[in-house]
């Protein structure tokens, strides 16, 4: 609407009229009153840091000192959209073997309880004290243990839940969390391209609207996702802030690859990091996408037979003494 020269206060007031969500049609309205006593947007903004965070602030407030907002907040929505994209690809990939942990959880937990004791009874009628195959002896145990033991192992597993998330709260607890995601095969390289497409995102994003460098490096290393990331970031800031430039205490770090650091060297030299940045950034998105489908078309298969393996071995175990029963009943 600003890019249409529709001023300010009557875009906003178009905005709260077509706002749904009662809770940020109110916030419009306040901006819009704000800006209507004669304050810049980014000071209503500052209002509300939850819902409008440093980067957004930021930005409008270097759109303000350059005459530019509509620009920046061009850039913004766009920003904002590659990073939803980006985000619910890392959502979809996670999403599937998650949903099939749960599931598996259930369907075994279903079988230990329920359907176990059931062929057990059954056995100890026909078998009499007669010994069963070892595979069926070993199922029957377990599902003995888990039956004794149902609320000590649920009680376990909220208990884990509760450390996982205490330990999430802590600034070391995060560290080290996220120590072990990068780690992971697979799913780790997952984290770490998400990582570096936001930082080279974001980073560009503040830098071509005009955002100061130490100031859009601090904003950049809050909304970078990663404890491990941001620790770098932080001494990257330091050390820019000493004189030097980006790509120097980026490469000398551990998580910031070659590439993307020749990348913004490039760019200091010739005077355009933003647009190196987003240049990286759209090229991890295209290797982001390339893992994804990869990740996603092979989990499929591997999920479905690791379950079809578990279930199985446990329906075999339940039947293989009814081949003695039946040799039995025809001797």
């Amino acid at each position: 609407m600003l890019q249409s020269g529709v001023p300010l206060v009557r875009a906003l007031e178009i905005l709260e009229r077509q706002q749904k969500q009662a809770i940020f049609r109110s916030i419009i309205n306040e901006l819009a009153q704000s800006v209507r006593a004669g304050n810049p947007l980014s000071d209503g903004l500052a209002l509300y840091p939850d819902v409008f965070n440093d980067l957004y602030y930021h930005m409008v407030t270097a759109g303000e000192a350059s005459g530019q907002v509509d620009g920046v907040l061009s850039q913004l929505a766009t920003f904002m959209e590659k990073s939803q994209k980006t985000q619910g690809k890392i959502i979809a990939a996670l999403m599937y073997p998650a949903v099939v942990m749960i599931l598996a959880f259930f369907i075994l937990g279903g079988l230990m309880v329920f359907v176990v004791p059931r062929f057990e009874a059954i056995y100890e009628d026909f078998l009499r004290g007669a010994s069963m195959p070892k595979l069926t002896e070993v199922v029957i145990d377990l599902s003995r243990f888990v039956q004794s033991n149902i609320v000590l192992l649920l009680l376990l597993l909220l208990l884990a839940l509760v450390a996982v998330k205490l330990l999430s709260n802590s600034e070391k607890g995060r560290f080290i969390m996220d120590s072990i995601k990068l780690r992971l095969p697979v799913f780790g390289e997952l984290i770490r391209i998400n990582c570096l497409t936001r930082f080279a995102r974001t980073l560009g994003t503040l830098l071509g609207s005009a955002v100061p460098l130490l100031n859009s490096l601090n904003i950049t290393s809050s909304v970078v996702g990663n404890k491990v990331f941001q620790r770098e970031l932080q001494v990257t800031y330091l050390r820019v802030r000493d004189g030097e430039p980006i790509s120097k205490p980026l490469n000398q770090g551990k998580q910031f690859p070659d590439m993307l650091c020749g990348m913004i060297e490039v760019g200091e030299e010739t005077g355009k990091v933003p647009e190196m940045l987003q240049r990286v950034a759209d090229s991890y998105e295209d290797d982001l996408d390339t893992l994804v489908a990869s990740l996603t078309s092979a989990l499929e298969p591997i999920m479905i037979v690791c379950m079809a393996v578990v279930v199985g071995t446990i329906v075999i175990a339940l039947f293989l003494p009814l081949i003695g029963i039946f040799q039995n009943l025809a001797g």
